[in-house]
């Protein structure tokens, strides 16, 4: 029985940063709402465990989740197809084989621009939807499209 390996390239290491960042967010938004909100709530009354239980989301959120998600998100293309890995709960690996490969797409939200990292999303006619890797730097995101869009414009096959 043959078992796949882990793709051979990580994402750019400031996809940690960019995860962080995000989550970050996602924190001062949670924070800022439960304070906005404890008055009408009557949240004033906080026990002692909810800055704590905060806190620890905070710190697994912002610390910890983006450094796994590093250690595990993984990408590669080979003669055949394009591989990835994602997850940091539950893990997954996706296969497009280049002759099924419809559409490649790069796209940059504003804080990849910031950070010089791009995303690349490869689809296919897979009801399993479309592999997405995120967090590379923008060259590799750039040449990996224009690859994947030559490669795929010359294998065999109907794309579907």
């Amino acid at each position: 029985m043959t078992t796949l390996r882990p793709p051979a390239h990580r994402v750019d290491p400031r996809a940690r940063l960019m995860w962080q960042l995000g989550a970050a967010t996602e924190v001062v938004v949670l924070v800022t709402a439960l304070v906005v909100t404890s008055p009408v709530l009557d949240l004033y009354d906080l026990r002692w465990w909810m800055p704590a239980l905060l806190a620890t989301y905070a710190v697994g959120r912002v610390g910890l989740v983006p450094v796994w998600r590093y250690r595990v998100h993984r990408w590669e293309v080979t003669e055949h197809a394009a591989y990835t890995q994602t997850g940091w709960w539950a893990r997954e690996r996706r296969l497009a084989p280049i002759s099924r490969i419809q559409t490649v797409d790069w796209d940059q939200g504003p804080l990849e621009r910031v950070l010089g990292l791009a995303n690349v999303t490869i689809t296919t006619a897979s009801a399993a939807g479309a592999i997405a890797i995120a967090g590379l730097d923008q060259a590799t995101a750039e040449s990996l499209v224009a690859e994947l869009t030559v490669r795929a414009d010359a294998a065999p096959g109907d794309a579907t």
